[in-house]
């Protein structure tokens, strides 16, 4: 730990991510020059592994692509035995903001929170959904919020800082399906608190998203039942 930021472990889980992944890594060391980078190359087919590892970043290497929810696993299992206190999720693609990151985890720590949600629509700043991917997420953030009385307003947000009790339990369990979503519910049924604060998304550094209107729409749906099976199986540990 700095004088001023706690020991900070910034996971980037990447898939074929060659394009990009040098300018995220080093957009996170010039902005966030105290947090050490851990890239979980997912089963990547291309130099994702060898780029990120010449750029420092630790590399914890997939044997085949097991999806965004196993490998942000084996991030919070790596900074939960390395002893970090604050772990940053970031994807690999550019769009979100390393220079944000030392902001998320100011109000992480300043709120009290167990995880902090980097969110594209508390604010306007400019950035424009796709119009079905945006239905889509309107849906889903009422169905969060009204299942943790929270104002969620961007569960599928892949940019969020957890403190070291969130490392300790997503190391233990974790959604790996709809992992962004299912987690919000999963820590509040821990008894865990999650915020949100504004932030801004970029366009795509590198690559091409995988997502399309179609997906979006069987997306949503499929996501919409894991919350209600997850609502009425037996919640992880409480909060202490």
């Amino acid at each position: 730990m700095t004088d001023t930021h706690p020991r900070t472990l910034v996971i980037i889980p990447a898939l074929n991510e060659e394009d990009s992944i040098a300018h995220v890594i080093g957009q996170i060391h010039e902005h966030a020059p105290w947090a050490d980078v851990a890239v979980v190359n997912d089963g990547s087919t291309d130099r994702t592994g060898p780029i990120a590892e010449s750029c420092g970043a630790v590399v914890l290497p997939m044997p085949f692509n097991v999806g965004i929810g196993s490998a942000m696993q084996t991030g919070f299992v790596y900074a939960a035995r390395n002893g970090y206190e604050v772990a940053v999720q970031n994807d690999g693609d550019g769009q979100h903001n390393p220079a944000e990151i030392p902001a998320l985890v100011e109000a992480l720590q300043a709120s009290g929170a167990h995880l902090m949600i980097g969110s594209r629509y508390l604010e306007d700043r400019g950035y424009v959904t796709p119009w079905q991917r945006k239905i889509g997420i309107v849906i889903l953030a009422k169905v969060v919020s009204l299942v943790t009385r929270w104002r969620i307003t961007d569960p599928t947000s892949g940019f969020r800082a957890s403190n070291r009790r969130t490392i300790e339990l997503c190391a233990r369990v974790y959604p790996y399906d709809y992992p962004e979503p299912e987690a919000i519910v999963l820590l509040h049924q821990a008894g865990f608190q999650v915020r949100e604060m504004p932030v801004t998304m970029n366009a795509r550094y590198g690559g091409i998203s995988s997502i399309t209107p179609l997906r979006s729409a069987y997306y949503m749906v499929k996501v919409i039942l894991a919350i209600l099976v997850d609502v009425i199986r037996q919640p992880p540990t409480k909060a202490r």
